[in-house]
């Protein structure tokens, strides 16, 4: 068998390995936006790491979209604080808000999406998804960087929960895990449409439930039981529920 370096074909070369790279800037920059002692001693390493990926992916200019980048991080923090304070709040066995910003995946995954998202409004796109797709293998939650989603945002476990790109979650939403916000078809003519569905205000969404289409909308202060699946929209201050027949009988 011919190995690779004895093949004929040329294939294109991709950028790979910075996937680590990403990784490792991702993880610091994490650390840098609540760490003060870490930022202080690691904030030129973070930032040579992201322009030496910006430089990679062919970016214009690593140095300027870093300052970009950076305009944004007291912003994010701020909406940051305002989610932990949601987690803390509305989660009954958060004990404090340390363990919220130490050992919540939710959290976690919330926070490297808001910074994937000023990236991809730069239109920095293969960094901001390679970012969102590091925690979405920490923390088994995938939130596309170009969702849109408002302050306060409450997610509690977590796991399985898929936020599609054109999504918009407004403000002190409340999301369980394995919830989707999809589309209903998956077209490459439709990449430049809202695929995904609009939650309102105040909605609490329970774990498993499905909702899926660009023109859908989930009215304020609704709640979306557990393991529905919509796909028209929901009026505000509605109970949306899906129930079952369980039997039980005892054993002989």
């Amino acid at each position: 068998m011919s190995n690779i370096s004895e093949n004929k074909t040329v294939f294109k070369s991709y950028n790979i390995c910075l996937k680590d790279t990403v990784k490792r800037f991702t993880k610091g920059l994490f650390y840098m936006l609540f760490d003060e002692a870490y930022a202080n001693e690691n904030r030129e390493s973070v930032k040579n790491r992201f322009i030496k990926i910006a430089n990679r992916l062919k970016h214009k200019d690593g140095e300027l979209l870093w300052h970009q980048f950076e305009g944004q991080f007291l912003k994010v923090r701020a909406m940051l604080d305002l989610d932990a304070e949601a987690i803390e709040r509305n989660d009954p066995a958060a004990k404090s808000l340390e363990e919220v910003y130490l050992a919540y995946p939710g959290f976690h995954a919330i926070a490297i999406y808001r910074l994937s998202h000023e990236l991809y409004k730069l239109q920095a796109f293969v960094i901001s998804r390679m970012m969102s797709e590091y925690v979405h293998g920490l923390t088994g939650i995938d939130i596309h960087p170009g969702a849109t989603i408002g302050n306060s945002f409450f997610i509690d476990h977590g796991t399985g929960i898929v936020i599609g790109e054109t999504a918009i979650i407004k403000n002190h939403v409340k999301i369980y895990q394995g919830v989707t916000l999809g589309g209903i078809q998956v077209k490459k003519s439709l990449s430049s449409t809202k695929r995904h569905p609009t939650i309102e205000d105040n909605v609490t969404i329970y774990a498993n439930a499905t909702i899926l289409g660009g023109d859908i909308s989930i009215g304020k202060n609704s709640i979306i039981g557990a393991n529905v699946w919509i796909t028209q929209s929901v009026p505000g201050n509605a109970i949306v529920s899906y129930k079952s027949e369980i039997k039980m009988s005892t054993r002989s």
